[in-house]
């Protein structure tokens, strides 16, 4: 049987075009660019993983270039955060670039521009040339400081870079077209002066370079081949391209950039600015919060690197933009988890059960198998005791004959363990049941091979033997927004779709074969989700978050609704 061949996606389509008219695999370069002024989040996985993902189609290099042209939002924190996410995710990079190493080359190519007549300072306000700027069906109007001298441009721009001007004093614009019909192409601002330190260069500079002048030098420089940005950058392409054509050598090759469309994902959002706005307002404890669509917070929560790449390759590439329900990215940590994930068992609602004809202060150790998915995971021994706990769900006095569980009168098997009938209950002075007596049968126990063992009962439920369980802080978390787009009202703020349970701390009773567990383990806890040990755990206290629960229940409810 042939092995099926993947399609290419467009981006792909356009590389395998310009390697038939002329490009070598070995002139071919890929980047990955982000700004260092917040936290990736997972629409960065997706372009984190098209452009290391056609470095090892083709074999080429890709860089990591962080775009640090704006000390004011930038932190040396964040460059942290976003290499160790992509060395997290299973990328690595050839080289580790920055734009602020470009800053002196910026700076000469500046001063040609100046000198060709291609580039003047401008004294005005950012007010007054915003209001000069046009509409897209009117042009724009020339600043007063447009057809300033070459050597007065000079002079004015060295007294920009030796700090003898307030901010916004003066700004570079490149001289083009005040009349295009795209709005970037009219005169852009190149350089402003910010009087901050840089978290790499300090103090040396106070004249700072707009994104549109560095990126594409920046691809120069580094001779990137192909340049991969989200549809919105597609109007600035003819600025990138204009750029290059004022500065480009024949004999070097020139990137090219191409857009692709950004994906969202429901139930959140994925601007910097409103991420960071969460984390201000304290709505979530940080920008790793397990309940934020941060690389980090996903990590944090459980979420596997193969997961989130197959999350990216399964909604690929596009060239339109679309939300794409969160409970897909679900899905796929569902699949890994299932494969990987050891079973255990823990109570997170706990009700007592007692089986009265149990011998008081026996126990006896169970074997159990941790994941029917990888046989060589092996078993492990579960202690078991006259004293167990259950999920309280677990149990009814009564219940029709679609309840599967524990109800009086009826038969259930406990896991690995024994069956077991369901004799009384006992309440407290408001009527809630606190414990249950039940009785077993000692020759039903699992894999004994005996006639009872092999008697068929509807319910298997999950439990912890009481005496041996540790106790643990367990956080259930749900989706951050009840919205799917919560973004996306013009009269509501994304705020007003805050989910109020997106966060449960509950204790929960684990069997003791987890009590040793690491920080980043993860278990399935049967019946119940996938969980990890969080970061906030210490040798006193271990502390579980529930990466995901076992089925999709958000579609359950959708469809009530």
């Amino acid at each position: 049987m042939e092995e099926e061949v993947k399609s290419l996606n467009f981006i792909e389509h356009i590389i395998e075009e310009d390697l038939e008219e002329g490009y070598t695999k070995n002139d071919l370069r890929f980047r990955f660019p982000p700004e260092p002024n917040g936290y990736l989040h997972i629409g960065h996985a997706s372009s984190i993983c098209l452009n290391f993902g056609l470095g090892l189609r083709y074999n080429a290099p890709v860089n990591l270039r962080f775009d640090d042209t704006n000390p004011t939002k930038e932190e040396q924190e964040f460059v942290d955060a976003i290499k160790e996410d992509v060395s997290w995710l299973g990328y690595k990079w050839d080289t580790e670039c920055y734009a602020s190493d470009y800053f002196q080359q910026l700076y000469d190519w500046a001063i040609q521009l100046i000198k060709q007549g291609k580039a003047y300072v401008d004294s005005q306000s950012s007010e007054e040339i915003a209001s000069q700027k046009g509409t897209p069906t009117e042009p724009g109007s020339e600043s007063p400081f447009r057809n300033r001298s070459v050597e007065e441009n000079l002079k004015l721009f060295e007294g920009m870079k030796n700090a003898e001007f307030e901010e916004g004093a003066h700004v570079l614009r490149a001289k083009i077209d005040m009349s295009s019909p795209n709005m970037l192409m009219r005169d852009p601002v190149m350089y402003r002066v910010l009087h901050k330190a840089h978290h790499r260069t300090n103090t040396d500079w106070c004249i700072y370079p707009m994104y549109d002048w560095t990126h594409g030098e920046s691809d120069y420089i580094e001779q990137v081949s192909h340049s991969l940005c989200t549809l919105e950058f597609l109007p600035h392409r003819e600025l990138y391209d204009w750029f290059l054509d004022q500065l480009v050598d024949s004999e070097k090759l020139r990137p090219k950039q191409r857009e692709f469309a950004r994906r969202n994902l429901s139930h959140t959002v994925v601007s910097k600015r409103k991420l960071l706005q969460l984390v201000q307002t304290g709505v979530v404890s940080g920008w790793d919060d397990p309940r934020m669509p941060t690389i980090s917070g996903l990590r944090r929560r459980g979420y596997t690197p193969e997961a989130i790449r197959n999350f990216a390759d399964t909604i690929g590439i596009a060239k339109r933009e679309n939300v794409v329900d969160v409970s897909l990215l679900e899905f796929h940590a569902r699949e890994h988890l299932n494969k990987i994930a050891p079973r255990v068992m823990a109570v997170l609602n706990p009700l007592k059960l007692v089986i009265t004809n149990y011998e008081e202060g026996k126990e006896e150790w169970l074997e159990a198998e941790n994941n029917p998915e990888d046989e060589s995971a092996g078993s492990r021994q579960v202690p078991f005791s006259r004293e167990l706990y259950i999920e309280k769900e677990d149990f009814r006095e009564e219940a029709n004959r679609k309840f599967f569980r524990l109800k009086l009168g009826g038969e259930v098997r406990l896991k690995n363990g024994y069956i077991i009938k369901a004799e009384s209950c006992t309440k407290d002075s408001e009527g809630n049941i606190t414990e249950v007596q039940c009785t077993y049968d000692p020759k039903s126990k699992s894999g004994s091979g005996t006639e009872e063992s092999l008697r068929k009962v509807k319910g298997t439920l999950h439990w912890v033997s009481i005496p041996h369980a540790f106790a643990a802080e367990v956080r259930v978390y749900d989706r951050l927004f009840t919205d799917p787009t919560p973004d996306g009202h013009k009269d509501k703020d994304f705020m007003d779709f805050v989910n109020p349970d997106s966060l449960t701390k509950v204790t929960g009773y684990m069997e003791p074969s987890i009590k040793e567990a690491k920080i980043g383990d993860r278990f399935q806890f049967q019946r119940l989700g996938y969980f990890n040990v969080d970061t906030d755990s210490s040798e006193e206290k271990i502390i579980f978050n529930r990466t995901v629960t076992l089925r999709d229940t958000w579609a359950k409810l959708e469809q009530k609704k």
